[in-house]
């Protein structure tokens, strides 16, 4: 069947909504509807020829018309362009069984079911940081968005971000508008007056981190303080709501010129201690504890020996002991460090776990993430290379406690140990210190209390 006539069969003969157990064509098996919108249904499936859970987006038949397949065509093509951890792929677009169906890797669930439950002001922050992360990626390729909303944001496991409808937004908005239905819910006041940008973007991102923060959705007609401030006060640092009240200005001359601007203020008062709010009350002092004592003195003992060899001069979140970009856990608390928002000095940082990669790398090596790059043609030399990839066919060069070859991805087998001792964890086998540590900082397994020194 040509597609003009999967059109005109389509538009003629409109089909029903997809069941479950129907199988889709020959690859996709629907298994049930999640979603119900004013544009589409969203349904999860299988994709039996692949093996991987899917997302089916449908838009209602009486709103897809010719015109509107055809915009959209030219925008799928667009879109393909988009290569970024941030932004959801689209993986097909095209008519299946008289349906007109959009395919996409199917996430945990969206923005907006995940802010009905508790939040943590950190994983918030980390979400916001995602989101202009990947708007700012669209800007530079010059596409707006158009929809910015926690419905068009996705989780993924290890609290990753995606954000999706690039586009269908664009195309979905327009439609609704058309028809006489939706809602203005996120949109910037220009956006809705037919004359989106950049700015509007900027606006839409805006409300979605204050609703993060302050648990409410700002209506119109926009007039500072919004409802829920009280709450942001508590949670946000003054300069961070001066950021967000910034990019929520009326008058879209005033906000942010794109999300490159607003994620580069956001990262400026990340980096001065600025995003979170002080303690409501003061600290009360105790008593001298000698455990404690004995603790301080166990950490600068740490540092005098080992700090700089392991370049710990981070500190963890969750007890501020010295800890290392490469390590995967904090060897005094044992808390998992999935990612590693301090700030790096490699010249960018892996979208996925936040640590530094080199500009000639094509994998991160610290986690099994997506290929990023290589963002530079030249190759680069470092003092910090020691080892070789044992990949028979790569043997490029590998740091110190790289999980995985930077060149070809391949798990390296290479038990790293910590110059000027013999101490290995008992379970990964990689070198740790039970003289000082309480976990292994690369798997995360329970040191001994007391060691032998070796």
């Amino acid at each position: 069947m040509k597609r003009s006539d999967s059109f005109e069969w389509s538009r003629s003969r409109p089909p029903r909504g997809l069941r479950a157990r129907q199988l889709l064509g020959d690859k996709y098996r629907v298994e049930r509807r999640i979603d119900r919108g004013g544009f589409a249904d969203v349904y999860r499936a299988r994709d039996i020829v692949e093996g991987i859970p899917v997302a089916l987006k449908v838009p209602h038949a009486h709103l897809v018309d010719r015109e509107t397949l055809e915009t959209f065509r030219k925008e799928a093509r667009l879109v393909a362009r988009l290569d970024h951890p941030g932004v959801l792929p689209l993986k097909t677009a095209n008519f299946i069984d008289g349906h007109f169906v959009i395919v996409y890797p199917l996430g945990d669930c969206n923005l907006a079911t995940r802010m009905t439950k508790r939040l943590a002001t950190r994983t918030a922050l980390d979400y916001c940081e995602q989101l202009l992360e990947a708007l700012a990626y669209a800007h530079e390729q010059r596409i707006v968005h158009c929809d910015v909303k926690p419905e068009n944001i996705l989780l993924f496991p290890d609290n990753r971000l995606r954000l999706t409808d690039f586009g269908i937004a664009k195309i979905a908005f327009r439609t609704l508008r058309a028809a006489g239905t939706g809602t203005v819910g996120y949109v910037a006041p220009e956006q809705a007056m037919g004359r989106p940008s950049f700015r509007s973007d900027v606006f839409s991102a805006g409300l979605v981190m204050y609703r993060l923060h302050a648990g409410q959705l700002p209506e119109w007609p926009f007039e500072w303080p919004f409802a829920g401030h009280e709450r942001l006060k508590r949670r946000l640092h003054p300069d961070a709501i001066a950021m967000l009240r910034r990019s929520l200005a009326l008058d879209p001359r005033d906000r942010y010129r794109d999300a490159g601007h607003f994620l580069k203020a956001f990262r400026r008062l990340r980096q001065r201690g600025r995003l979170l709010a002080a303690p409501a009350t003061p600290v009360k002092r105790v008593a001298a504890d000698p455990a404690a004592d004995w603790k301080q003195v166990r950490v600068r003992q740490f540092r005098s020996q080992f700090g700089a060899k392991l370049e710990a001069r981070h500190q963890c979140i969750a007890c501020k002991g010295p800890v290392a970009e490469s390590m995967a856990y904090c060897p005094w608390c044992r808390a998992e460090r999935r990612t590693h928002p301090e700030g790096t000095r490699f010249p960018a940082a892996c979208g996925r776990c936040k640590r530094g990669v080199k500009l000639d790398w094509r994998f991160c090596p610290w986690c099994y993430g997506a290929g990023i790059g290589p963002l530079s043609d030249r190759s680069f030399t470092d003092k910090r290379y020691t080892a070789t990839c044992s990949r028979g066919e790569c043997g490029r060069d590998l740091m110190p406690w790289m999980r995985y070859c930077p060149w070809c991805r391949t798990k390296v087998s290479r038990k790293w140990r910590i110059e000027g001792t013999t101490q290995r964890c008992t379970r990964c086998q990689w070198g740790t210190l039970h003289d000082f540590w309480n976990g292994c900082p690369w798997c995360g397994h329970k040191q001994p209390a007391h060691s032998d020194k070796h």
